[in-house]
């Protein structure tokens, strides 16, 4: 026939080219039945399946402090987050803005510092939420410094002090902070020693220890209990079963999943991680070392001890020796004491 090798190279070029596929406008063949109209698409030349494996498996864990920065941009999250802090019906959560999210460093050779997220609820609280994922012992003082310098920042020369608003910190760790308490969430005000009552309201400090959470999930968590599990969790079968939950956490999750496709915030993310992996891996080894320094001062002091000890008790039993010597010949005791001191 007329024309069929030209059609025949024509399909044979379309199958050929990998980034080409062909399909029929509308199903229906034009030209009265003729060869069907073809549009050609240009797709990637992985599957789908392929393409998107690593991407659509990979969730951040909101206990990076980045990924947790990101989840509080969403705003009804956000809310939720705080109403569960601060025991409060989220109905009366007016307004949550986010003031800043600072990457707060201890001092100049400090290589990580502490991402916080400061909030303002309803035009007249501050709060500061940090995640903390080594162990520091100090965590008590420094979230003092640093709500103590948050409430005296909002005041300037010549203003009265009914300008300061009500400051919150809000400590999420990922170590045991308070030995001998088994709960995982504790909040503190300033209080009266004996009768307990309030001094001030204007200060507040919550900290919530994850490693005192219990396994799995019971029917009667609350909400508070849940947003730390959830931040918390590291699969997607744990970050299933909560949001489920509590819509509020189910905002929070799909901001996850979506701060979790994009890439250049998986960067970001990826970076932040493993700037945390190498600091938690330096402070390990500068602790093995001062172990191994430690061990090896105290057997060095262990046998310079013990080197004294045997002069000593060589020195005693000369002495010994001697006023043995001494009495079988008959020595008296005043004698043999001068001789030997002993």
């Amino acid at each position: 026939m007329p024309g069929a090798g030209k059609r025949r190279n024509e399909k044979h070029k379309k199958e050929k080219h990998p980034y080409l596929r062909s399909h029929s406008r509308n199903g229906r063949k034009q030209n009265g039945g003729a060869a069907s109209h073809y549009v050609s698409t240009f797709i990637p030349t992985t599957k789908p399946s392929e393409r998107n494996l690593l991407m659509d498996h990979f969730l951040m864990k909101p206990k990076i402090d980045f990924a947790f920065k990101e989840i509080m941009e969403n705003e009804k999250a956000r809310t939720g987050f705080l109403a569960a802090v601060l025991q409060l019906d989220p109905a009366d959560i007016k307004e949550t803005r986010i003031l800043n999210s600072n990457l707060r460093r201890m001092h100049e050779d400090d290589k990580l510092g502490i991402l916080d997220v400061r909030i303002l609820l309803n035009d007249d609280t501050q709060i500061d939420t940090e995640i903390q994922l080594a162990e520091l012992k100090i965590w008590a003082d420094r979230a003092l410094f640093y709500i103590s310098k948050m409430y005296t920042e909002q005041i300037e020369k010549g203003q009265k002090y009914d300008v300061l608003k009500k400051c919150v910190s809000i400590s999420i760790l990922d170590f045991i902070l308070f030995e001998d308490e088994p709960e995982f969430y504790s909040r503190f005000h300033i209080l009266e020693d004996t009768r307990h009552f309030v001094y001030s309201d204007k200060m507040e400090f919550h900290v919530i220890e994850l490693p005192k959470l219990t396994e799995g999930l019971r029917d009667d968590s609350g909400s508070l209990e849940l947003w730390a599990k959830f931040i918390n969790a590291e699969k997607k079968e744990e970050f299933d079963m909560i949001a489920e939950k509590d819509p509020y956490i189910q905002s929070a999750y799909n901001q996850l999943q979506v701060i979790s496709q994009d890439k250049q915030k998986r960067m970001e993310y990826e970076a932040r991680e493993k700037a945390i992996r190498d600091h938690n891996q330096f402070l390990f080894e500068a602790e093995q070392r001062g172990i191994q320094i430690g061990e090896q001062r105290g057997i060095q002091i262990g046998e310079q001890r013990g080197i004294q000890i045997g002069e000593q008790r060589g020195r005693e039993q000369e002495a010994v020796s001697i006023a043995l010597n001494l009495i079988s010949l008959g020595l008296d005791d005043a004698t043999i004491a001068n001789a030997t001191h002993l």
